[in-house]
């Protein structure tokens, strides 16, 4: 037992240092291509922020109140989602939870993916898609129209480092973190990955949608 000891102390002592070295919790997110966002979100629109503060929203399994900060919002369009207007939007109160924070004043817009609530409302997180409006190209604009929808059953992968290959025909290779060392680049600007008329998927740069019988591709 004593020869264990010094061993146990040697354990616990790294266990508190590992401890006292961890960063504080923090939202962490996966990097994901426009069109993955439009095709995982259950609403996507265009909308600005006219107010917002914190409300209660329930209560946890130990019987705290659930904080969240509620925006009231005026919907310029939607693009994905339900046949009512967003007249709410949910998030969490801080960045370290995922929460997002909206310019109110409803002078700025955003384009606003995240999650269907219900009866008007939805939440978002850091990890959905939301950017001032301002900030999407032209492409990216025309394609939440129908490109984007388009191409939802296609598997967009991003590409870590090379060598990266795709692993199927339905598969398109995000490479603009390799090539750019930017998650925002050119395919995430200029492409939608769509699939074509023999099942195959592959990426698409044009001002029209593509047509249904499309085999060939501009490469990125």
């Amino acid at each position: 037992m004593r020869a264990a000891l010094p061993s146990l102390l040697a354990w616990l002592a790294m266990l508190l240092l590992w401890r006292a070295a961890r960063p504080a919790d923090a939202c962490s997110c996966s990097p994901v291509h426009p069109q993955q966002a439009f095709c995982n979100a259950d609403v996507v629109i265009r909308a600005k922020a006219v107010s917002g503060k914190e409300v209660d929203s329930g209560n946890d399994v130990y019987g705290n109140p659930i904080k969240r900060i509620q925006y009231e919002i005026k919907q310029i369009k939607m693009f994905k989602g339900p046949d009512k207007d967003i007249e709410l939007i949910y998030t969490a109160p801080s960045s370290a939870m995922c929460g997002v924070s909206l310019d109110t004043g409803g002078k700025k817009e955003y384009l606003i993916a995240g999650k269907s609530e219900g009866n008007g409302k939805m939440h978002v997180t850091l990890c959905d898609f939301i950017v001032p409006w301002d900030s999407l190209s032209a492409t990216q604009k025309k394609s939440l129209n129908q490109r984007y929808q388009m191409g939802c059953e296609c598997k967009i992968s991003r590409c870590p480092s090379i060598p990266c290959f795709v692993s199927s025909s339905d598969e398109c290779l995000w490479t603009d973190w390799v090539t750019e060392k930017n998650i925002n680049g050119r395919q995430a600007k200029h492409y939608a990955c769509i699939k074509r008329s023999d099942g195959s998927c592959a990426w698409y740069r044009g001002v029209a949608p593509p047509k249904q019988e499309f085999l060939d591709i501009e490469d990125p």
